[in-house]
């Protein structure tokens, strides 16, 4: 039998295999600080073992998920991250665990979502530009989050600040996209995407699967919605002017929160919640409504020469509540143009968030003129002639009214000596004064109200057209003439200083439209001083000036399509007050026909009746008054 030598190389190689070993132990030996972790993790364990009555809740959202000092992998962070985040760990143990974002867009809008929270970081609009030619982004840099906070496993978790895993797939010409915050493969919490060719709309699903005992589901699920909304408008005031966050609830009812340094409001089973940025809006549809939803606007602008990026600040919180152990919830989100006719073809009410006015002025403007104005728009090369012709169209319309309010002031006009005489003879009773004056108007079948009322009839589609023009989304970025913008202001001259209340620019527009405001005052002042002089009636000369200037000063940043509405209604107006006074009506045949009526026998209305009746006992307890004091 050979004896055994020893291998001198052999020991050589065992030396040098331990000497690598107790290097390798030594390099991967826990830190003092790993150790006291760890020793920290073991004694919370410990004393939760000791004490299972006590429940503590702990809110995740102000913990960092992850640690820069350690990798994911390593047995201690996950000890760690099972500590902060129980089950959804996982997710943060996942290689989507990043702050990456996923594309989904079609011809029309390009949304980029990210892991981090599974919401829509950025939203841009493809089609539309800012009065500065950048890009419309409704999302973009921070300024938005949707996060849903829950209860799982004595912790308070909040899914902006959790890793989501995505799936991009396609059906079709859809692109859909699964965002997954998962506890384990079968077990997760889903935003669902699916963005369909050419819409603005995309559908938005929330759903759990395999999460009932994992998440608390006796409380409801709290989901909050916040956005700051960028400045588009070359005129951030008037732009913040039409920012507002409006809801539909109860079943087909609208409602919003008015201008205002801070407004909160609270309502039940909404359906809808729109944060409107003048001509661009993001909103929020659900199928299953939000039984109780917190609303919360707040103005930014409280300098329009410092606060120039964000007009508003929304937030919504609402609760999803839980069916069944899991969360299914069907929505949808909208990313586009405040344009009514995408908005009403819908068919989901959402007409209601362009501001057409409530009431007869909204059902105006809805059916007559929103589809005069398309009808003109296709025959029309250009929207300031469309402007003009509409604004011709309606004067026409109304002339019948303003010939019967001219009529009523020429007839005042021819009365005005004999009114004179009266107010001369019966100076110091002003009681006899008012009963022969009532008794003059009676006869000559006249009256100062006769000219009120005709005005007071076109009221209405005044106000109507105030609302229509400034959300007329088809005037955005259209000129005419030096207005390069219908939208915003026609700026000609831009001051090198600001002018509160005016700006720091000068438009023409309302220039003009204040001088056609002015004629037009300085026709009618001759009827209205007359009216002046009667007790409790306001200084006309007064108005006469203030009219024109209110025009001037505050319409200075208005929509130049607005102020030119104004200007060529007035110029209208002028032109049918000239027409009607030299070649319709006849102030000596108004005469002759009044002394005929003086003539005539008038019979006296029941209200008339009674109102002389008064006036005559009024007279008569004034004459027994005084002669009780002789």
């Amino acid at each position: 039998m050979e004896e055994k030598k020893f291998d001198f190389n052999s020991l050589i190689g065992f030396v040098l295999i331990a000497g690598i070993l107790i290097w390798m132990l030594y390099q991967n030996a826990p830190t003092p600080e790993e150790l006291e972790e760890k020793a920290r993790i073991e004694n919370l364990e410990k004393q939760n073992a000791e004490k299972p009555q006590e429940v503590k809740t702990i809110d995740t959202s102000a913990i960092p998920i992850q640690d820069s000092g350690l990798e994911v992998n390593d047995s201690l962070q996950l000890e760690k991250l099972k500590n902060q985040l129980g089950s959804f760990a996982y997710a943060a143990s996942l290689p989507s665990a990043t702050d990456a974002v996923t594309t989904i867009e079609n011809d029309v809008l390009e949304l980029k979502v990210s892991n981090k929270g599974g919401y829509i970081v950025e939203a841009t609009l493809k089609n539309y530009k800012t009065y500065d030619s950048i890009p419309i982004y409704l999302i973009k840099d921070g300024n938005a989050s949707l996060n849903l906070q829950f209860q799982a496993e004595n912790r308070l978790l909040n899914t902006k600040d959790l890793y989501f895993e995505p799936t991009l797939s396609q059906s079709g010409n859809n692109q859909i996209l699964s965002m997954k915050l998962k506890t384990s493969e079968t077990s997760y919490l889903e935003y669902r995407y699916e963005l369909k060719p050419g819409e603005y709309m995309l559908d938005f699903a929330v759903q759990t699967k395999g999460l009932s005992s994992v998440i608390n589901t006796s409380e409801p699920a709290q989901m909050e919605w916040q956005l700051k909304a960028y400045r588009k408008a070359k005129s951030v005031s008037y732009e913040n002017r039409y920012t507002e966050l409006i809801w539909e609830y109860e079943g087909g009812k609208d409602d919003y929160l008015g201008q205002g340094k801070s407004k909160e409001d609270e309502a039940k089973d909404v359906t809808y919640i729109a944060y409107k940025q003048h001509f661009f809006t993001s909103i929020l549809l659900t199928d299953t409504p939000f039984k109780s939803t917190r609303f919360l606007s707040e103005n930014l602008v409280e300098d329009e020469e410092i606060d120039t990026v964000y007009t508003k600040n929304f937030v919504t919180k609402f609760p999803l509540e839980f069916k069944t152990g899991e969360l299914a919830y069907t929505m949808n989100w909208y990313y586009g143009p405040t344009d009514f006719k995408i908005l009403d073809g819908y068919d989901r009410n959402l007409d209601e968030v362009v501001p057409l006015g409530w009431g007869i002025f909204g059902w105006i403007n809805k059916y007559l003129f929103m589809k005069l104005f398309t009808w003109l728009s296709v025959w029309l090369p250009n929207y300031g002639i469309v402007i003009i012709v509409m604004t011709i169209l309606i004067k026409i319309a109304l002339s019948p009214v303003q010939y019967k309010q001219y009529l009523s002031q020429a007839k005042m006009k021819v009365l005005k000596p004999e009114i004179e005489e009266l107010t001369k003879k019966y100076k110091d009773n002003a009681m006899k004064k008012q009963q022969e004056t009532m008794k003059l108007y009676s006869k000559a079948g006249a009256s100062p109200m006769a000219g009120c009322l005709p005005a007071l009839m076109q009221l209405p589609v005044f106000y109507a057209l105030f609302m229509f023009f400034p959300s007329a989304f088809q005037l955005r970025q259209k000129g005419f003439l030096w207005a390069d913008d219908l939208s915003s202001y026609d700026s000609v001259i831009d001051l090198p200083f600001y002018i509160p209340f005016y700006g720091d620019h000068v438009s023409l527009f309302p220039i003009l439209a204040s001088i056609a405001i002015f004629i037009y005052m300085m026709m009618t002042m001759g009827q209205s001083m007359q009216m002046q002089q009667q007790p409790g009636m306001p200084n006309m000369k007064f108005i006469m000036y203030l009219s024109p200037l209110f025009m001037l000063v505050f319409f200075n940043n208005f929509a130049s399509g607005l102020s030119l509405y104004y200007f060529i209604s007035q110029v209208i107006t002028i032109g049918i007050m000239l027409f009607i006074k030299y070649f319709i009506l006849d102030e000596e045949k108004i005469l002759a026909r009044i002394e005929e009526n003086k003539k005539k026998p008038k019979k006296q209305n029941r209200f008339q009746k009674k109102m002389s009746e008064m006036m005559e006992q009024a007279e008569q307890q004034k004459q027994l008054q005084q002669k009780k004091k002789k």
